[in-house]
């Protein structure tokens, strides 16, 4: 079954959306697994290909599903995601500008500045996050425009922060150059040599720049019914991931700042019980 099949890939793909697609109503549950599985679908591209072309095939032939030029197939995500967009009402256009930015990821041009990276995130995480707003059938509002606008900054944020050795390591500058410019920085400094202090200074500006947008979604998520609230766990996590980049400190060069799989998941049960 599909839906079984979405689920399956994200718990071993994105344990974060795994659970908390497992405390969201049975009723949309499922729509809400394919858009999560497809994103993890498209997120690993990169790791598959060892070319850009190769993965610009694979993002379009998804751009041609989406748009009903090509058949789904046995790819049990497309079937289970074009189900979704017509369950829902989801819109393609958006779905489109998603795999849109996703480009950005297969090559290895620099982030050129926070505005840059905000429409970046804008269009990947803060979409998903307001389809599946959709998907439980929310409201449009600036509430939930914003909750779902900064809190997916912020995810992209914690995803560059737990992913900097890595990214060093293939090449990959996700920091915005103005805030690599601020600490004396540039893109080529900041991959090859070694971590100092101006490294440093760049990672707290990034710590500084997540909690930020991340307190902006929680004053919107205040102001939403709480019905609605199970849509933005994914959030979840975020204060403890910055927790633990801040802790590493110039470990994070070299491993990744992680939690616990056990304090990962009481942080999305004691959100979705007490909120």
């Amino acid at each position: 079954m599909q839906r079984d099949h979405c689920l399956q890939l994200l718990r071993d793909a994105d344990p974060d959306r795994y659970l908390a697609c497992l405390w969201l109503p049975a009723v949309y549950r499922g729509a809400v697994s394919s858009l999560y599985a497809f994103n993890a679908e498209i997120t690993r591209i990169p790791a598959l290909v060892s070319e850009p072309m190769p993965g610009e095939i694979r993002l379009q032939w998804w751009r041609e599903v989406i748009e009903g030029k090509r058949e789904s197939g046995d790819n049990p995500v497309a079937v289970a995601l074009l189900e979704a967009i017509s369950a829902h009402d989801l819109p393609a256009t958006a779905l489109l500008s998603y795999l849109d930015a996703r480009v950005f990821d297969l090559y290895h041009d620099p982030m050129p500045d926070r505005p840059m990276f905000e429409a970046y995130a804008g269009e990947t995480a803060s979409v998903l996050l307001q389809m599946v707003a959709q998907c439980a059938g929310a409201p449009r509002g600036r509430a939930l425009a914003d909750a779902c606008g900064h809190g997916g900054v912020s995810q992209t944020i914690a995803a560059v922060l737990r992913s900097v050795s890595l990214h060093r390591r293939q090449k990959r500058c996700y920091l915005p150059g103005d805030v690599l410019a601020s600490t004396g920085l540039d893109v080529e400094t900041w991959l090859d040599e070694p971590p100092d202090n101006r490294h440093a200074r760049a990672m707290e500006a990034m710590l500084a720049w997540g909690r930020e947008h991340l307190a902006k979604s929680r004053e919107a998520i205040a102001d939403l019914d709480d019905s609605l609230r199970p849509v933005l766990l994914p959030l979840a996590p975020l204060p403890a991931y910055f927790d633990a980049a801040e802790r590493a400190g110039m470990d994070m060069f070299s491993s990744i700042p992680d939690i616990s799989p056990l304090k990962r998941q009481w942080l999305f049960a004691k959100k979705a019980m007490i909120g």
